[in-house]
């Protein structure tokens, strides 16, 4: 699972969550991203993919809250 807007570096979706800054979750694959639940993010999807991940909470498709 990914977000949107793409963050370089976890400080950065951090501070966007925590400031209310709408970020919402998709997945590029078949299966499909969560509505509502906890999942697991990987960023930046592009330009050099998995330098960071967390654990989120996602309600309505949007991030928020960041458990890890």
């Amino acid at each position: 699972m990914y977000v949107s807007p793409n963050f370089k570096t976890k400080k950065a979706f951090r501070e966007a969550v925590s400031s209310g800054r709408e970020v919402y979750v998709f997945s590029p694959g078949l299966i499909p991203a969560p509505d509502t639940g906890t999942t697991t993010i990987e960023g930046p999807h592009y330009p050099e993919p998995h330098r960071w991940y967390a654990r989120v909470r996602v309600e309505g498709g949007r991030v928020v809250k960041i458990l890890s």
